[in-house]
Protein backbone atom coordinates (compact mmCIF):
# COMPACT_ATOMS: atom_id res chain seq x y z
CA UNK A 1 0.00 0.00 0.00
CA UNK A 2 1.22 3.50 -0.83
CA UNK A 3 0.13 7.02 0.04
CA UNK A 4 -0.44 7.77 -3.65
CA UNK A 5 -4.00 8.66 -4.70
CA UNK A 6 -5.93 6.54 -7.16
CA UNK A 7 -6.05 8.40 -10.47
CA UNK A 8 -9.17 7.71 -12.54
CA UNK A 9 -9.60 8.76 -16.18
CA UNK A 10 -13.04 9.23 -17.71
CA UNK A 11 -13.15 8.75 -21.48
CA UNK A 12 -15.98 11.09 -22.52
CA UNK A 13 -15.77 9.99 -26.14
CA UNK A 14 -17.97 8.59 -28.91
CA UNK A 15 -17.87 4.99 -30.10
CA UNK A 16 -16.00 5.85 -33.29
CA UNK A 17 -13.01 7.18 -31.32
CA UNK A 18 -9.56 5.62 -31.38
CA UNK A 19 -9.92 3.79 -28.08
CA UNK A 20 -6.29 2.76 -27.84
CA UNK A 21 -5.10 6.34 -28.39
CA UNK A 22 -7.42 7.47 -25.59
CA UNK A 23 -6.09 4.72 -23.31
CA UNK A 24 -2.51 5.69 -24.15
CA UNK A 25 -3.18 9.33 -23.37
CA UNK A 26 -4.71 8.41 -20.01
CA UNK A 27 -1.71 6.23 -19.16
CA UNK A 28 0.69 9.04 -20.10
CA UNK A 29 -1.19 11.29 -17.66
CA UNK A 30 -0.68 8.78 -14.85
CA UNK A 31 -4.11 7.14 -14.78
CA UNK A 32 -4.54 3.90 -12.84
CA UNK A 33 -7.95 3.20 -14.41
CA UNK A 34 -9.81 4.50 -17.46
CA UNK A 35 -13.59 4.13 -17.81
CA UNK A 36 -15.51 4.26 -21.10
CA UNK A 37 -19.21 5.12 -21.56
CA UNK A 38 -21.94 2.50 -21.68
CA UNK A 39 -22.09 0.01 -24.57
CA UNK A 40 -19.16 1.55 -26.44
CA UNK A 41 -19.11 -1.37 -28.88
CA UNK A 42 -22.04 0.17 -30.78
CA UNK A 43 -22.33 3.60 -29.18
CA UNK A 44 -25.58 2.72 -27.40
CA UNK A 45 -27.16 2.99 -30.82
CA UNK A 46 -30.94 3.11 -30.97
CA UNK A 47 -33.32 1.30 -33.35
CA UNK A 48 -37.04 1.43 -34.17
CA UNK A 49 -38.66 -1.22 -31.94
CA UNK A 50 -41.42 -1.76 -34.52
CA UNK A 51 -38.90 -2.53 -37.27
CA UNK A 52 -38.02 -6.21 -36.94
CA UNK A 53 -35.15 -5.94 -39.42
CA UNK A 54 -33.68 -3.00 -37.52
CA UNK A 55 -33.99 -4.96 -34.27
CA UNK A 56 -32.20 -7.96 -35.77
CA UNK A 57 -29.45 -5.76 -37.20
CA UNK A 58 -28.93 -4.13 -33.79
CA UNK A 59 -28.74 -7.48 -32.01
CA UNK A 60 -26.24 -8.57 -34.64
CA UNK A 61 -23.83 -5.86 -33.37
CA UNK A 62 -23.38 -7.87 -30.16
CA UNK A 63 -19.79 -8.88 -29.43
CA UNK A 64 -18.49 -12.14 -27.94
CA UNK A 65 -16.39 -11.89 -24.79
CA UNK A 66 -13.54 -13.71 -26.54
CA UNK A 67 -13.71 -11.64 -29.72
CA UNK A 68 -11.64 -8.94 -31.36
CA UNK A 69 -13.44 -6.01 -29.71
CA UNK A 70 -12.56 -7.13 -26.18
CA UNK A 71 -9.08 -8.27 -27.23
CA UNK A 72 -8.27 -4.72 -28.38
CA UNK A 73 -8.93 -3.39 -24.89
CA UNK A 74 -7.02 -6.22 -23.23
CA UNK A 75 -4.01 -5.59 -25.47
CA UNK A 76 -4.16 -1.83 -24.84
CA UNK A 77 -4.34 -2.38 -21.08
CA UNK A 78 -1.20 -4.55 -21.22
CA UNK A 79 0.62 -2.24 -23.61
CA UNK A 80 -0.01 0.89 -21.55
CA UNK A 81 -0.04 -0.73 -18.07
CA UNK A 82 -3.40 0.74 -17.10
CA UNK A 83 -6.68 -0.86 -15.98
CA UNK A 84 -9.58 -0.38 -18.40
CA UNK A 85 -13.36 -0.58 -18.11
CA UNK A 86 -14.48 -1.75 -21.55
CA UNK A 87 -18.19 -1.77 -22.38
CA UNK A 88 -20.15 -3.73 -24.94
CA UNK A 89 -23.36 -5.29 -26.09
CA UNK A 90 -22.49 -8.85 -25.08
CA UNK A 91 -23.55 -11.67 -27.40
CA UNK A 92 -25.79 -14.17 -25.63
CA UNK A 93 -28.85 -16.37 -26.18
CA UNK A 94 -31.76 -15.73 -26.15
CA UNK A 95 -30.95 -12.03 -25.59
CA UNK A 96 -27.75 -10.00 -25.45
CA UNK A 97 -26.55 -8.25 -22.28
CA UNK A 98 -25.43 -4.68 -21.65
CA UNK A 99 -22.05 -5.46 -20.09
CA UNK A 100 -18.87 -3.95 -18.69
CA UNK A 101 -15.51 -5.63 -18.20
CA UNK A 102 -12.87 -4.52 -15.72
CA UNK A 103 -9.54 -5.36 -17.30
CA UNK A 104 -6.44 -5.21 -15.09
CA UNK A 105 -3.19 -3.67 -16.34
CA UNK A 106 -2.04 -7.25 -16.99
CA UNK A 107 -4.75 -7.60 -19.62
CA UNK A 108 -6.74 -10.06 -17.49
CA UNK A 109 -10.50 -9.59 -17.22
CA UNK A 110 -11.08 -9.62 -13.45
CA UNK A 111 -14.72 -8.50 -13.31
CA UNK A 112 -17.60 -9.10 -15.72
CA UNK A 113 -20.67 -7.02 -14.85
CA UNK A 114 -24.02 -7.20 -16.62
CA UNK A 115 -26.45 -4.31 -16.22
CA UNK A 116 -29.06 -5.29 -13.66
CA UNK A 117 -31.66 -2.56 -14.15
CA UNK A 118 -32.08 -2.35 -17.90
CA UNK A 119 -34.28 0.29 -19.54
CA UNK A 120 -36.90 -2.33 -20.46
CA UNK A 121 -39.35 0.43 -21.39
CA UNK A 122 -37.43 1.76 -24.41
CA UNK A 123 -35.06 0.84 -27.25
CA UNK A 124 -32.39 -0.29 -27.39
CA UNK A 125 -32.39 -2.04 -24.03
CA UNK A 126 -35.82 -3.59 -24.26
CA UNK A 127 -34.02 -6.07 -26.52
CA UNK A 128 -31.56 -6.97 -23.71
CA UNK A 129 -31.62 -9.40 -20.82
CA UNK A 130 -30.90 -8.17 -17.29
CA UNK A 131 -27.99 -9.27 -15.14
CA UNK A 132 -28.67 -10.69 -11.69
CA UNK A 133 -25.67 -9.98 -9.47
CA UNK A 134 -22.95 -7.51 -8.57
CA UNK A 135 -19.44 -8.35 -7.43
CA UNK A 136 -16.42 -6.58 -5.95
CA UNK A 137 -12.82 -7.44 -6.79
CA UNK A 138 -9.40 -6.33 -5.63
CA UNK A 139 -7.76 -4.38 -8.45
CA UNK A 140 -3.96 -4.02 -8.40
CA UNK A 141 -2.88 -0.42 -9.12
CA UNK A 142 0.13 1.82 -8.59
CA UNK A 143 -1.68 3.08 -5.49
CA UNK A 144 -1.99 -0.47 -4.14
CA UNK A 145 -4.92 -2.86 -4.26
CA UNK A 146 -8.35 -1.24 -4.38
CA UNK A 147 -11.76 -2.86 -3.84
CA UNK A 148 -13.70 -2.05 -7.00
CA UNK A 149 -17.28 -2.66 -8.12
CA UNK A 150 -19.24 -1.53 -11.16
CA UNK A 151 -22.71 -0.27 -11.99
CA UNK A 152 -23.99 0.45 -15.48
CA UNK A 153 -26.05 3.65 -15.98
CA UNK A 154 -29.53 3.10 -14.52
CA UNK A 155 -28.13 0.68 -11.90
CA UNK A 156 -27.05 3.80 -9.98
CA UNK A 157 -30.69 4.81 -9.59
CA UNK A 158 -31.55 1.75 -7.49
CA UNK A 159 -30.37 1.28 -3.92
CA UNK A 160 -30.12 -2.52 -4.13
CA UNK A 161 -27.04 -2.34 -6.37
CA UNK A 162 -25.26 0.18 -4.14
CA UNK A 163 -26.18 -1.87 -1.05
CA UNK A 164 -24.76 -5.04 -2.61
CA UNK A 165 -21.48 -3.31 -3.45
CA UNK A 166 -21.18 -1.66 -0.03
CA UNK A 167 -21.83 -4.97 1.78
CA UNK A 168 -19.05 -6.56 -0.28
CA UNK A 169 -16.59 -3.86 0.79
CA UNK A 170 -16.40 -1.70 -2.34
CA UNK A 171 -14.21 1.38 -2.03
CA UNK A 172 -14.57 2.70 -5.59
CA UNK A 173 -17.49 2.18 -7.97
CA UNK A 174 -16.95 2.66 -11.71
CA UNK A 175 -20.03 3.57 -13.77
CA UNK A 176 -20.23 3.48 -17.57
CA UNK A 177 -23.17 5.73 -18.47
CA UNK A 178 -25.37 6.96 -21.31
CA UNK A 179 -27.84 9.61 -20.14
CA UNK A 180 -28.06 13.31 -19.49
CA UNK A 181 -26.48 14.05 -16.13
CA UNK A 182 -26.33 17.81 -15.65
CA UNK A 183 -28.63 19.60 -18.10
CA UNK A 184 -31.56 17.27 -18.66
CA UNK A 185 -34.37 19.32 -20.25
CA UNK A 186 -36.94 17.95 -17.79
CA UNK A 187 -35.06 17.17 -14.56
CA UNK A 188 -31.91 19.28 -14.71
CA UNK A 189 -29.08 17.83 -12.61
CA UNK A 190 -31.11 15.33 -10.55
CA UNK A 191 -29.01 12.38 -11.75
CA UNK A 192 -25.81 14.17 -10.75
CA UNK A 193 -27.35 14.91 -7.34
CA UNK A 194 -28.25 11.23 -7.01
CA UNK A 195 -24.67 10.18 -7.69
CA UNK A 196 -23.40 12.55 -5.01
CA UNK A 197 -26.00 11.36 -2.51
CA UNK A 198 -25.23 7.70 -3.20
CA UNK A 199 -21.52 8.27 -2.62
CA UNK A 200 -22.26 9.95 0.71
CA UNK A 201 -24.80 7.34 1.81
CA UNK A 202 -22.52 4.39 1.08
CA UNK A 203 -19.09 6.00 1.80
CA UNK A 204 -17.79 5.00 -1.64
CA UNK A 205 -16.07 7.02 -4.36
CA UNK A 206 -18.04 6.92 -7.61
CA UNK A 207 -16.70 7.63 -11.10
CA UNK A 208 -19.14 8.04 -14.01
CA UNK A 209 -18.08 8.13 -17.68
CA UNK A 210 -20.74 9.58 -20.00
CA UNK A 211 -21.07 10.28 -23.71
CA UNK A 212 -20.37 13.86 -24.86
CA UNK A 213 -22.80 16.25 -26.52
CA UNK A 214 -24.76 16.03 -28.68
CA UNK A 215 -25.45 12.37 -27.84
CA UNK A 216 -25.75 13.14 -24.11
CA UNK A 217 -24.56 16.19 -22.18
CA UNK A 218 -21.16 14.91 -21.01
CA UNK A 219 -20.38 16.06 -17.45
CA UNK A 220 -18.58 12.83 -16.61
CA UNK A 221 -17.86 13.04 -12.91
CA UNK A 222 -15.82 11.66 -10.03
CA UNK A 223 -17.31 12.02 -6.56
CA UNK A 224 -15.57 11.32 -3.24
CA UNK A 225 -17.17 9.40 -0.33
CA UNK A 226 -18.52 12.62 1.17
CA UNK A 227 -20.42 13.35 -2.05
CA UNK A 228 -18.05 16.12 -3.10
CA UNK A 229 -17.16 16.52 -6.77
CA UNK A 230 -13.49 15.71 -7.33
CA UNK A 231 -13.55 16.29 -11.09
CA UNK A 232 -16.24 16.96 -13.68
CA UNK A 233 -16.12 17.54 -17.40
CA UNK A 234 -18.15 19.83 -19.58
CA UNK A 235 -20.27 18.84 -22.57
CA UNK A 236 -17.67 18.28 -25.36
CA UNK A 237 -15.69 15.15 -26.07
CA UNK A 238 -12.60 14.98 -23.85
CA UNK A 239 -10.60 12.94 -21.34
CA UNK A 240 -10.96 13.91 -17.69
CA UNK A 241 -8.83 12.95 -14.70
CA UNK A 242 -9.45 12.93 -10.98
CA UNK A 243 -7.62 11.62 -7.93
CA UNK A 244 -9.28 9.67 -5.11
CA UNK A 245 -7.51 9.88 -1.74
CA UNK A 246 -7.63 6.24 -0.68
CA UNK A 247 -6.28 6.86 2.82
CA UNK A 248 -8.99 9.43 3.51
CA UNK A 249 -11.62 7.13 2.00
CA UNK A 250 -10.60 4.24 4.23
CA UNK A 251 -10.61 6.40 7.33
CA UNK A 252 -14.13 7.52 6.46
CA UNK A 253 -15.31 3.97 5.89
CA UNK A 254 -14.10 3.07 9.40
CA UNK A 255 -15.60 6.10 11.13
CA UNK A 256 -18.83 6.12 9.09
CA UNK A 257 -19.27 2.33 9.08
CA UNK A 258 -22.98 2.61 9.98
CA UNK A 259 -23.77 4.08 6.56
CA UNK A 260 -22.64 0.82 4.94
CA UNK A 261 -24.81 -1.51 7.04
CA UNK A 262 -28.39 -2.03 5.89
CA UNK A 263 -30.83 -1.71 8.82
CA UNK A 264 -32.40 -4.95 10.00
CA UNK A 265 -36.20 -5.01 9.85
Amino acid sequence: MTDAPLRIALAQVMADSDFEAVIGRAADDGADIIVFPEMASNGYRRFDPADLAARAAWIDTAEPLDGRFVDRFRSAARRHSVAVVATLLERATPKPFNSALLIAASGEVILHQRKRHICFFDAPEEACAAGDRSAVVRLPTKAGEVSVGMMICMDREYSDVADDLARQGAEVVLVPNSSWLHDDPEIGDVRLCGIRAMAFETVMAIAVANYPAPKNDGHSVIVDPLGRIVAMGGAPSDLFMGDVDLEALRRLQKSEWFRRVSPQH
